[in-house]
């Protein structure tokens, strides 16, 4: 009954204009920040509810079984569980640390907490048939650390209400993915965040991995220009938002404010960098986004969806935003991708699950690591709705962006390198 009251109260700027594929067209007025962020919480309840709901009851595993791309390499389906709750609440952490409050959002905020919670404990739960699998291999590294990220993302909300027994499993089941060897490349970071978890709530942590991988990334594997290569090559891919740039500062934003001590490795001076190169990625994602709200489909990965525009929300999110990027700018813009990404209703399946896709049901599109599961990480397109609706970010006109102001004859701000 509460979803669908929240549905309700968000006719006017959300649940229709979600419903109906509506996106803002090139000549057509831009919508407010209202509509926006209405539009915004329609889909993060779409996305979270079908995920959330059964596995609050320890039902989801007996429910659900995700589809697999036609180039699956037969790992076992079980890591699908692990990847769509730990990459679903990574990107949604944000939001549910905002304050309670009594209205339609406020509640619906209440009723995914509580369902994350239950959640997080099953997650662990030797006797749950919700418990993830813990120890299939590597792709259990990779999602442990949006697991993780999330808990930092939302320690208040997420971390500190957890009983006893589950956080001392959490942090079992965290220490055991030490024993995975990361090939050198993004997955690196992923063995970082969990370390810096750890160290995050006063647990052994090792720093040995975490001076290597930082000191790969910000040395030998930046490429230039807020660009990092993905290990010892440059991919031309979305992976700079999917992982490296939010996971780097996130990292070293946990361990410059904690006071984590290396032999040379200087935690404030890396994020002060790091974060000056995802300000100038951030950059060129605005860029990328044209007039109509489309950007380039390129690189691996692509069924991750809106992930792409992750490093513009969490720069919103933070504060962080160059002045080169007003809000209602970005808000502007990456509302725009969203909305074109999400007009096929083709993008869910007759359960409500994501598909495989990019635009609709794509399943070609998929990797051989691809399954519905992964698809969530798509939740990280959601970050900016961290900030509460009185924001600036949300209550600031909308203004046009980057390329619909080009492609519109109006004059904007040329673009030249940097050199850090």
């Amino acid at each position: 009954m509460e979803r669908r009251e929240f549905l309700g109260a968000l006719a006017g700027g959300g649940a229709a204009a979600l419903a109906s594929g509506a996106t803002a067209q090139s000549g057509g007025t831009l919508p407010t920040g209202g509509d926006d962020r209405a539009w915004l919480l329609a889909l993060l309840d779409r996305m979270a509810t079908p995920i959330l709901g059964p596995m609050s009851r320890g039902q989801l595993q007996r429910t659900w079984t995700p589809a697999v791309s036609p180039t699956w390499d037969g790992r076992p389906l079980k890591v699908a569980y692990l990847e769509a709750f730990a990459r679903l609440i990574d990107g949604i952490a944000p939001w549910l640390a905002l304050p309670d409050s009594d209205d339609a959002e406020g509640r619906l905020r209440r009723r995914l907490r509580d369902q994350t919670l239950d959640a997080y404990a099953h997650s662990v739960d030797p006797k749950s048939p919700d418990r993830l699998g813990w120890d299939i291999g590597g792709q259990t590294l990779v999602d442990s650390a949006y697991f993780t990220s999330a808990l930092l993302r939302a320690p208040r909300a997420l971390w500190e209400p957890l009983d006893t027994a589950t956080k001392r499993r959490i942090v079992e089941a965290i220490k055991r993915q030490r024993s995975v060897s990361p090939p050198y490349q993004n997955w690196l970071l992923f063995a970082c965040m969990n370390e810096a978890f750890l160290f995050s709530i006063g647990e052994d942590w090792d720093p040995m991995r975490v001076d290597m991988t930082i000191k790969l990334f910000a040395g030998d594997w930046y490429a230039g220009d807020g660009w990092y290569n993905d290990g010892a090559g440059f991919h031309f891919d979305y992976y700079n938002s999917y992982v490296i740039h939010p996971m780097m500062v996130q990292i070293l934003d946990v361990l410059a404010k904690g006071g984590a001590r290396f032999n040379n490795l200087k935690p404030q001076a890396e994020f002060d960098r790091a974060l000056k190169r995802m300000q100038r990625f951030g950059e060129h994602l605005e860029r990328m986004i044209g007039p109509d709200g489309a950007y380039a489909a390129i690189g691996r990965s692509l069924t991750y969806r809106i992930a792409a525009h992750q490093v513009l929300g969490v720069l919103a999110w933070r504060g962080w935003l160059p002045e080169t990027l007003p809000g209602g700018q970005v808000r502007a813009a990456t509302l725009a991708a969203a909305r074109r990404v999400f007009a096929d209703p083709g993008n869910f399946d007759a359960n409500g699950y994501l598909t495989i896709g990019f635009t609709r049901a794509q399943p070609t599109l998929g990797d051989w690591y691809s399954n519905a599961g992964s698809m969530y990480i798509a939740s990280e397109g959601l970050v900016a709705l961290g900030l509460p609706a009185s924001d600036p970010y949300w209550t600031a006109p909308a203004l046009p962006w980057t390329m619909r102001r080009a492609y519109a004859g109006q004059d904007f701000r040329k673009d030249y390198p940097v050199v850090y």
